[in-house]
């Protein structure tokens, strides 16, 4: 198992890199790019929220800030469209837009501007109507985001589809229908890729505890050929899983999907807060705190 990382560090949202992209202060942003690119992660995500008032003219600037001092490939990440073309018109090589969804101004908005400059794009299937209900609304979405891009003449291999991540501790049955959705995938959208906003399964969770739900879920999306994941890129542990490392955890996370026997009291203090953590994500214990704390 080998999961491309987007980093996911460089938000508007951080108490202290927000204010410094409201002031176009680079020092913190490049600090922070340099620290992501360190970690060895694939590409930066450049969350800068919806962006009304100026997002063109911030995108370009945190673009080409960024890239002052890091190589690696920026994710343009913002619903305002214009920042995202604005974006695209000064990133050096090509850039990942995130994102579009099926909502049909974003799509018809967002979507011709991987044709146009000629990138990838994640695709959020995220209905007219909102969060899909299932596995099944999640592939009539996938083949329909599909069938819009191949209109456009984007290829399969172009799109990243993004099932939605929703946290574990509000709904169990959408953690699972996620899991169920990526056994289909390229059944319903043949050579495509794939990425999850990662954190967002252990979002309202303890922050002791967030680590091992992204981490586990990592492994059990992974082994249904996840292709990417939105994700930290300073858990260290969880980078070296996405690289392939760790065989320890895998297997015993891929006993539990199996529903093959495990004696707790075998496990050391570290796997058995993996055990106890795929338990909970597969369905089988209800989420608790702590019960995961053990």
């Amino acid at each position: 198992m080998a999961i491309r990382i987007i980093g996911e560090n460089l938000n508007v949202m951080s108490k202290s890199l927000g204010p410094a992209m409201k002031a176009r202060e680079a020092k913190p942003i490049q600090e922070m790019a340099k620290a992501e690119a360190e970690q060895g992660i694939d590409y930066i995500d450049l969350n800068i929220g919806p962006a009304r008032k100026d997002g063109p003219e911030l995108m370009r600037w945190i673009v080409q800030t960024v890239q002052e001092v890091v190589k690696i490939p920026c994710s343009l990440d913002t619903t305002n469209p214009e920042a995202i073309k604005a974006g695209l018109e000064v990133h050096q090589g090509k850039a990942l837009i995130n994102s579009t969804t099926l909502q049909p101004e974003r799509m018809e908005k967002v979507l011709p501007l991987a044709k146009e400059f000629d990138t990838e794009i994640i695709c959020v299937l995220w209905g007219p109507n909102g969060m899909p209900r299932d596995a099944d609304e999640r592939a009539m979405f996938a083949t329909e985001i599909m069938m819009r891009a191949n209109d456009l003449g984007i290829p399969n291999e172009r799109l990243w589809i993004d099932p939605i991540v929703s946290p574990v501790c509000v709904e169990i049955n959408q953690v699972k229908a996620c899991v169920e959705f990526m056994k289909v995938l390229q059944d319903l959208v043949p050579g495509c890729k794939s990425t999850v906003g990662l954190s967002n399964i252990s979002n309202g969770a303890p922050d002791q505890l967030r680590c091992w739900l992204n981490r586990v879920y990592l492994i059990m999306l992974g082994r249904y050929g996840l292709y990417s994941a939105i994700a930290d890129a300073f858990d260290e542990d969880l980078l070296a899983i996405a690289k392939g490392s760790r065989q320890d955890i895998v297997d015993l996370v891929y006993k539990v999907m199996d529903d093959q026997p495990v004696d707790p009291k075998s496990l050391s203090d570290e796997l058995l807060k993996y055990y106890r953590t795929a338990k909970v994500l597969k369905g089988d214990v209800l989420y608790s705190a702590s019960w995961l704390e053990g």
